[in-house]
Order: structure tokens, then sequence, then C-alpha cells
């Protein structure tokens, strides 16, 4: 039997949203796809499981009612375990009331103790509104899932669900617009942050505004493309959406990334990745926090429990900086994070302007990168890169590298995007750490102050076009040229006129 391939189950995954469309935005139906699909898989891979647990019961020579008792024994599996309520074969063929029995299968998968890393992922969207997802839609998707075999062993290869899952976090931001862009962060720029920060088999990453988890999968990505063992690694995160804190869960486990910590919260009000009394740090640290949130926590900051906020606590109105904060913070003594901020608080003044003074007298700001316009989701301004490091390399310190990416894109849509050759340059520039004109400057931390530390890249990053100089004599010379065509010209036209008995020109 031939294997599911990535595209087989993308088209699947499209028609599936395909059932749903018009009846629900994408922010909303990303919901029932992810959870009937994550239903399916876990379903698909307790059979396989299942099966090869009674041949072997069997070939010892048990009784096979006896087989049979044992295998509805939860502790008799690897994974996680299906109870009889959540079982495919079950569920496949309903046709009336099967929002509800969806729902009692969720719950059921959650209140097995075997399936304690699920608790609150599976049950979050509500199956039973008839109103959203009648009974002929939701009949339609599970005849849909009930065409391919999710468990591992019947994929062409291990990454096809964790890629058709990624695709389909692609398409549902796409879709969403606004919306889909707070849970999703374009790949490229992802790419970017991963390839600077180099993630090594061993480390401690946490993304603290972890969205669906694309951050944490791409270090995953980037170990194994490197050599390196990537289950050998512990990822942390926390979301404050319920719905995209489940979509992360569930990204995780199909990744293969099962024990990673995963909270649920507002990071800032309460930060659930604590040891102690006081915050875990890290060893790498990825984020694409909320731009210029309002509501972001200032009165909890002003008595900070962590002491988060040495440096300075942001304004009301601009929470950029309270997620550096809190990333600075929670990084260990050889920590590194990269984090995605809007061009304002490289230079505002106030508050910012002390954080970022803070910041650079205690060298802790390696690098600003400037990325093209209309690159994300939630809005079309451009926005920048803040690599922080608290263990510069010696030719690094005391210096800052400013690097102006912004006019590497190509459209797609109307999205712009950084193509390979994008990423691989600001990578490369960030990596040789050297002048390059028109692109990149390493810049004296002296020169940084006397500019009130202000980080603006275009006051370190000439990129303006020279207007060509010309040559005055060039200029005169062709006006004289001119001048005697048209002196020749006017003669031979006044001969001619003459010629035919007419007044000449005067």
């Amino acid at each position: 039997m031939s294997k599911l391939t990535l595209q087989e189950l993308e088209k699947t995954l499209w028609d599936a949203a395909d059932i749903l469309r018009g009846e629900l935005n994408a922010a909303v139906y990303k919901d029932y796809i992810f959870g009937l699909m994550f239903l399916k898989r876990m379903n698909d891979q307790f059979s396989v499981e299942r099966e090869k647990k009674k041949e072997e019961f069997v070939s010892q020579g048990m009784d096979l009612e006896e087989v049979e008792m044992l295998l509805e024994e939860p502790t008799m599996f690897e994974t996680f375990f299906v109870p009889p309520a959540a079982r495919w074969e079950k569920l496949k063929n309903l046709t009336l009331n099967i929002g509800p029995e969806l729902d009692k299968a969720f719950k059921a998968i959650e209140d097995e103790p075997k399936n304690a890393e699920l608790i609150g992922v599976l049950t979050t969207a509500n199956y039973n509104d008839k109103e959203r997802v009648p009974d002929k839609k939701l009949s339609q998707l599970l005849l849909l899932f009930d065409k391919h075999n999710l468990a591992y062993e019947n994929l062409e290869n291990p990454d096809v669900l964790g890629d058709a899952y990624q695709y389909l976090i692609k398409q549902f931001a796409d879709d969403g617009g606004t919306k889909g862009g707070e849970f999703y962060t374009p790949r490229e720029v992802v790419k970017v942050l991963v390839n600077i920060l180099k993630p090594q088999e061993g480390d401690r990453i946490y993304d603290p505004t972890v969205g669906s988890g694309g951050m944490l999968i791409e270090s995953m990505h980037y170990i194994k493309d490197h050599g390196g063992n990537d289950r050998n690694v512990s990822l942390f995160g926390q979301e404050i959406n319920l719905s995209t804190w489940a979509i992360c869960k569930m990204n995780m486990l199909f990744h293969f990334a099962k024990g990673a910590d995963i909270r649920k919260g507002d990071t800032i009000r309460n930060p659930m990745h604590t040891e102690g009394g006081v915050l875990k740090t890290f060893d790498v640290i990825l984020a694409n926090p909320p731009f210029s949130l309002k509501n972001w926590g200032v009165e909890e900051a002003e008595s900070d429990a962590y002491n988060r906020f040495s440096y300075g606590i942001p304004p009301k109105s601009y929470g950029d900086l309270g997620f550096v904060s809190h990333m600075v913070a929670s990084m260990n003594q050889k920590g590194k994070l990269g984090t995605v901020v809007p061009h304002g608080v490289l230079f505002r003044g106030g508050s910012e302007r002390k954080i970022r003074k803070g910041y650079l007298k205690d060298d802790l700001i390696e690098a600003v990168i400037g990325l093209p316009s209309n690159v994300f989701y939630g809005t079309s301004i451009p926005a920048a890169l803040i690599i922080i490091n608290k263990n510069k390399s010696v030719e690094r310190r005391n210096k800052v590298l400013f690097i102006d990416a912004s006019q590497g894109f190509v459209k797609d849509g109307n999205k712009n995007k950084l193509r390979e050759e994008d990423i691989k340059k600001i990578v490369d520039a960030f990596d040789k750490y050297e002048d390059m004109e028109k692109y990149s400057a390493i810049v004296e931390l002296e020169l940084i102050k006397e500019n009130d530390y202000n980080l603006n890249i275009s006051r370190y990053v000439d990129t303006t076009e020279e207007e060509e100089e010309v040559a005055i004599a060039s200029v005169i010379n062709e006006i004289n040229n001119i001048k005697q065509k048209y002196v020749a010209t006017e003669k031979k036209l006044n001969n001619f006129l003459k010629e035919l008995g007419y007044e000449t020109i005067k």
C-alpha cells in the first residue's frame, strides 16, 4: 500500500477548510479541523499499537477474551490511550447528534489519567453548536478524514503530519488576516531568528508568546539539520489565548515534541515558568510579542515580584519592552535572545530610552536588524529584530551591529516575503560581523551614546543613493551641438524657401 504524502494530506486539509468556509471565519473553523485531525491521528496510532500488543499476547498463548480485557487497560500503552467513547470506528458513521458525541469523545480522552498531557487541549472547541457546525458538515469532515490512515507507519516520512499541520496553520493565517497573524509568525522570519541564535542539542529554549509554536519547532529542525539530536532539547512556552495554546500543544505532539512544557496564561501578569519563586532561565529565547500592546500590565510591572523591570518600566500604551524585559530577566548567564519589535522601540524617548540606555550600558545588545514592511499578518508596518546576548564574544563587545534588510524581499500576493537569498544575506552579515556598504555597519557604543541611545537603523546604515555628478563642460558642449544643428537647419530651410519664392525666416 502506498504511503501518505504531504501533498495528499495538504489537499485533504484544504478540502476540510472548504467544507467549513462560509459558515465560519478562519479564526474559528481552524479549531474544528485541528481537533478532528488530532483525533484521527491518535486513533490510527492507537490502533497500530493495540494490534501489536494483541498479536504479542495471543502469541504467548493467552485467551482471546483475556487479551481483549488487557487491551482496555491504559497502562499497557506507551503513548496515549483512546477510550471506547472516542474510538474512530464508533464515530465515523454517525449521522445525527454528531457534535455532542464528539464533545463526549474529546472529554473522555482528557479524563483518562494516562492522557494528562492533553488536559484542556481537545475541549477548547464546542462541536455541539449546530448553527456553526451542523451535523451535515461534521459528517462530511468525518468521511473526509476517514480516507487516510494517519499512523506514523503509514506516512511517506515522519515529518508529513507536522509539515501538513504547519501548512494548515499558515493557510489560516492567510485566511484570517490580522486574527490569523496573532498566532503565526511567517516562517522566513522565524528562520532568520533561529539561524542567528543557533540553538544546540541540550539547550533550554523558551518562547514567552509562543503562539502555535513555530519558533520552538524551527529550533528543533535547526538542531537536527546541523547534526544534533533534536529530541535532546528542553522546550518551554507560554500563550495567553486558550485556543492558540491548544493548537500549540497539538503542534508539538505532531512534531514529536512530547514533553514540551507549554503553559497557558498571561506572561507579564502571571509568568508560569518559575521555580522556587524565581523565573526559570534559558539558553535561547525567541519571540514575536504582540506589537505595541496597550493593556499589557503596567500596574503589575510596578510591583513585580520577579524583578523583571530593573532597567525601567515601559510606558502604559506600549508593551513592547515589557516583553523584552521579561525575556532579558529569563536569560541565563550565557543566554541569548532574538525578538521582533516595531521600529518605535528603537528611538522613542521617555522610559523606553531609559531601558535602551540600560541595555547598552550593560552591553547586552548585539544587533539590530530592519526587516521589509508588510511581512507580518497583523500589520503592514516594518518591524525590526533585536538580538541580545549576555555572553558576547570579545570582538563584539561595546559595539552593536546594524543591518538594513528592508529592501530584500519578493511580492507574495498581498504580502512581502523574504526569499532564501534574503535570509542567507541577513544571517551571513550577522555571522561575518563586518561593514557592508548600504547594508550593515558595526557601531561603537560611544557613537550610540552621542546619539542619545537612539538605535534607529538609518542613523548608522546609509542607504541613500548618491546623485550622479554631471560635468558642466559636457552640458555646455551638448547645448552648443544642438545650437549648431539648429543654425544649419535654419540655413537649409531659408535656401529652400528662396527657391520657391517665399519669404525667408527672420
